[in-house]
């Protein structure tokens, strides 16, 4: 289980070297947690690998919650500089499917550490920490950019938020051995057309489909 941060807050890095230290424990953490998982891994062992004290790790993460929350929080962070905008013609709606399917099949293919990664950014909920908004942020403008929202509306984001949850419990009930990954995809398609059709640029890109059909006519 994650040890107990006793309610201490989070050290937030600042200066260059803080900030690579806090880098290299959160790459460290995944590389263990590839293979250990949430309860294998022992917060030793990170600050081992990282190359950093004790002190040092517990000071930045006061527990393997606040760290596993933070490797997804880099995870995404980097998929989201690195995601393409969606190719021209392509559905909106099918480009965010096409996405979170993508990120499922990497997570599954190192399924300890997703499932400590999900595991612990779900129990950060009940807190709110800097890593958790920064979840949420990554998320929602993914979608957002991939939906072409570049404004979205409180009902936008409301919808996306919907969609990340539905989500979520997708992909653990993968985890978990539920359902199969094969179940899992057509799910979240669908899921993503039945709750981002009421989008606020939904009648937009329907009218951009329509352009771009070819005319039987011609």
């Amino acid at each position: 289980m994650p040890r107990r941060s006793g309610g201490r807050p989070a050290a937030e890095p600042s200066s260059a070297d803080q900030k690579a230290r806090h880098r290299r424990i959160v790459r460290a953490a995944a590389r263990l947690g590839t293979d250990k998982g949430l309860d294998g891994m022992q917060m030793h062992d990170v600050a081992k690998e990282a190359g950093v004290a004790i002190a040092t790790l517990y000071r930045y993460f006061p527990s393997k919650t606040h760290l596993f929350t933070a490797v997804l929080a880099d995870q995404l962070g980097r998929l989201s500089t690195e995601t393409p905008d969606p190719a021209p013609g392509q559905d909106p709606v099918d480009a965010v499917a096409d996405l979170l399917i993508d990120v499922s099949r990497q997570l599954l293919f190192r399924p300890l550490l997703a499932h400590a990664m999900l595991q612990s950014s779900q129990a950060a909920q009940a807190t709110t920490t800097h890593d958790t908004d920064k979840i949420d942020r990554a998320l929602k403008d993914l979608m957002a950019r991939m939906l072409r929202i570049r404004h979205p509306t409180t009902h936008d984001i409301t919808l996306i938020r919907l969609v990340e949850q539905c989500w979520y419990g997708v992909l653990m009930s993968t985890l978990n051995g539920r359902t199969s990954m094969t179940d899992a995809e057509p799910e979240i398609r669908l899921a993503c057309h039945l709750l981002l059709a009421p989008r606020s640029n939904a009648d937009e890109c329907s009218v951009d489909a329509d352009e771009e059909k070819p005319d039987a006519h011609s």
